[in-house]
């Protein structure tokens, strides 16, 4: 018997309020997951992987990711429900900047326990976007 993958969740609708907290999908995480816009600063590119993990889009974060350290695949467990973001503090990171970094807390739920996921990200522009590099250590 074959082992299939679950589907991922599909995208909210455009004029629902985007995971990451700030405005409606469509005119926020959406477009950046659509293609049709790049992020202007290390926290909107934050804020949009985000919402990748949130809707299901492992194609969005392989994209948003620098080639030095991305991984080959990304796997996402569907029973993962993230709940909140909350971004504690940036440094550089503006659409002047090369580099730059993004503290954050992100709040989910897996099999009915809620559970915390804090990290310090860098980020680094790769041929003129924004990409995630790899997480600071403590």
């Amino acid at each position: 018997m074959s082992k299939r993958k679950p589907h991922p969740p599909s995208p909210p609708p455009a004029d629902r309020p985007c995971p990451c907290g700030h405005g409606t999908y469509g005119r926020c995480c959406g477009r950046l997951h659509a293609g049709l816009a790049t992020a202007a600063t290390a926290e909107e590119l934050m804020r949009s992987r985000y919402s990748a993990f949130a809707v299901g889009d492992a194609a969005y974060l392989l994209r948003s990711w620098h080639p030095d350290t991305r991984p080959d695949d990304v796997e996402l467990d569907p029973e993962t429900e993230w709940v909140r973001l909350d971004v504690v503090g940036t440094s550089e990171g503006t659409p002047f900047h090369k580099e730059g970094t993004v503290e954050f807390r992100a709040l989910y739920r897996e099999h009915g326990r809620d559970h915390e996921l804090r990290e310090h990200s860098r980020f680094r522009r790769h041929e003129g976007a924004w990409v995630y590099l790899d997480a600071l250590g403590d």
